[in-house]
C-alpha cells in the first residue's frame, strides 16, 4: 500500500539505529497536520532545554528539581485531566503549544529536555501510567510527569498502582517487569496505541486505521494490529485490504480463539 507523505516521514524516522523520538512523535502529528514544521518543534525543544538553571554539582535529584521548576512552575505544563482523552494530548506539537498532555507525551518533553543537558533518562513500562526515571543503576527513584514531576520511590508506585486499579475493585501488586525500561519502539507504539484506543472510543474509523498502520510500520510482526486492520478496512467498505490481512491474520496460526469471528466476516465479505 502506497503511504501518505506523513506516514513517509515516520516511516524513514524509524530507519536510524538510534530512533529520535520526538521527531517521530511530531511526525506522527504530522497526520493530522499536514503543514506541521518538525524543524520548529525541535528547536523549541532545544530552546526549553538551555532555559533549565542547572545545578554546579549535578546531582540527579537537583536536575530532576531544576527540569521540574522550568516545566511546571516557569512555563506553566500540567496534565490534562479535565479532558484525558482529547486526541491532542497525544500530538506532540499540540502539548507543546497547549502546555498540556497525558503521562506519555509529558514524558517525551522530560526525556528530550533530559537528553540535551546531558542527563540520561528513559521510559519504564509501568501499566497504567508512563513513568520515567534516570538511567543510573540502582537510583530507586522514579518521576511522574503527569502530576507535575513528582519524584516516587517503590513504594510510592505500589499506592500509585492501586490507586489505578481500585476502580475495577482488582488488587495488583508491584512486579519487577512493572520497571523494565522501554525502547524507542515500544515508546512510541504506547503512543500510538493511546491514539488508536481514543479514535476507536470516538467512531473515528478512518483514523483509527491510519494509526494501526503506523504500529505496524514500528512492528510489522504484531499480528494483532494485523487482525485489527483487516477488521477496520472490513468496516470502511475495504473489502480487498481485509481480505488480506483477515486471511494472512488465520494462516499465521489457524487456531486462534478469534477464528470462528475472522472467519464469518470473510464469509459476509463472500457472500456479498
Amino acid at each position: 500500500m502506497e503511504l501518505s507523505l506523513a506516514r513517509l516521514h515516520f516511516y524513514q524516522a524509524l530507519q536510524p539505529d538510534v530512533i529520535n523520538l520526538a521527531e517521530a512523535a511530531l511526525y506522527i502529528a504530522q497526520e493530522e497536520y499536514p503543514q506541521l514544521e518538525v524543524a520548529s518543534y525541535l528547536t523549541m525543544l532545544d530552546q526549553m532545554a538551555a532555559q533549565v538553571q542547572l545545578p554546579s554539582d549535578r546531582y540527579p535529584l537537583k536536575i530532576i528539581q531544576a527540569i521540574n521548576r522550568l516545566l511546571y512552575e516557569e512555563l506553566g505544563f500540567s496534565g490534562n485531566s479535565q479532558d484525558y482523552y482529547d486526541p491532542r494530548n497525544s500530538f506532540l506539537n499540540d502539548v507543546l503549544n497547549r502546555r498540556t498532555g497525558i503521562p506519555i507525551t509529558l514524558s517525551l518533553i522530560y526525556l528530550e529536555i533530559a537528553q540535551r543537558l546531558d542527563f540520561p533518562m528513559i521510559g519504564v513500562g509501568f501499566p497504567g501510567h508512563f513513568l520515567i526515571r534516570p538511567d543510573l543503576e540502582e537510583i530507586g527513584i522514579y518521576v511522574d510527569c503527569f502530576e507535575r514531576g513528582e519524584i516516587l520511590f517503590e513504594q510510592d508506585c505500589q499506592a500509585r498502582l492501586q490507586q489505578l486499579y481500585e476502580l475495577y475493585g482488582a488488587e495488583v501488586k508491584l512486579e519487577p517487569r512493572f520497571f523494565n525500561p522501554i525502547n524507542p519502539r515500544q515508546f512510541l507504539v504506547r503512543m500510538l496505541t493511546n491514539l488508536k484506543q481514543i479514535y476507536l472510543n470516538q467512531g473515528e474509523i478512518g483514523k483509527c486505521l491510519a494509526v494501526v498502520e503506523r504500529i505496524l510500520l514500528v512492528t510489522p510482526e504484531a499480528l494483532m494490529e494485523l487482525r485489527d486492520r483487516g477488521v477496520l478496512f472490513y468496516h470502511l467498505g475495504c473489502w480487498n485490504e481485509a481480505r488480506q490481512d483477515l486471511n494472512r491474520y488465520l494462516l499465521s496460526d489457524p487456531d486462534r480463539e478469534d477464528q470462528a469471528m475472522i472467519q464469518n466476516l470473510l464469509k459476509k465479505m463472500d457472500d456479498q
